[in-house]
């Protein structure tokens, strides 16, 4: 399901693809799923965090875990392209590393909500593809929450309180995924990321290229 460009004359800028839901609705999954169908040519930005690290995280991996004063430092120092306070504790994407993968013609895929989501549509909007991920509906949300035994039961109240203005912003976001049946949900995820790999806005020496298509191209004679 990889997706290259084949022409040796022509390069590509990397994009940002950011897929934001509900917690429970399934973006971790499937942009875990993503990265490992497309190898080397995307790869997970990995958030700094102020949330205690799980037991199945891994530092460096799933966060950067940092305490809050050393990540106030960095956001003063404009060090995130987008920071926020989600559920009690910060999240914030580092700039540097980001940018060097553009540049490079590298994507970078997004595990983010909808407040990192705004705050990178201002920073990068010509690099940013948005995809919005639903849950089929809130009972399934509510049994996914409850079935991954990450939280405690009000932690899991709290996030279905919080769903309904989450799933509000979905208009925010350039495309939507119901997330029905995992596979299905990646398989579109990955038909956009082809899509948009294609814009014409993101290949680098187009122009020369069609040009030296067409230098030896002489009007038929009449």
């Amino acid at each position: 399901m990889s997706v290259s460009n084949d022409s040796p004359a022509l390069g590509r800028r990397g994009l940002l693809l950011v897929l934001s839901s509900p917690s429970g609705a399934g973006k971790t999954t499937i942009t875990r799923r993503l990265v490992e169908l497309e190898g080397d040519g995307v790869e997970i930005s990995v958030s700094h965090t102020t949330r205690p690290k799980r037991p199945d995280e891994m530092d460096g991996r799933d966060y950067h875990f940092v305490d809050e004063a050393g990540f106030a430092r960095l956001r003063e120092r404009g060090a995130f392209l987008e920071c926020a306070e989600v559920f009690g504790h910060w999240y914030g994407t580092a700039r540097d590393p980001v940018e060097s993968a553009l540049d490079a013609g590298r994507d970078v895929v997004f595990d983010i909500d909808w407040q990192g989501s705004q705050q990178l549509a201002e920073a990068v909007e010509g690099d940013l593809v948005r995809i919005f991920i639903l849950p089929p509906s809130l009972e399934a949300l509510e049994e996914r929450l409850k079935r991954r035994a990450q939280d405690s039961p009000a932690v899991v109240a709290e996030r279905m309180s919080r769903a309904a203005d989450e799933m509000s912003h979905y208009d925010e976001y350039d495309y939507v995924v119901v997330n029905t049946a995992l596979e299905r949900s990646v398989e579109e995820v990955c038909a956009v990321l082809r899509a948009e790999r294609l814009r014409r806005g993101r290949l680098k020496g187009l122009d020369e290229f069609v040009r030296g298509l067409t230098a030896d191209t002489k009007p038929p004679r009449g």
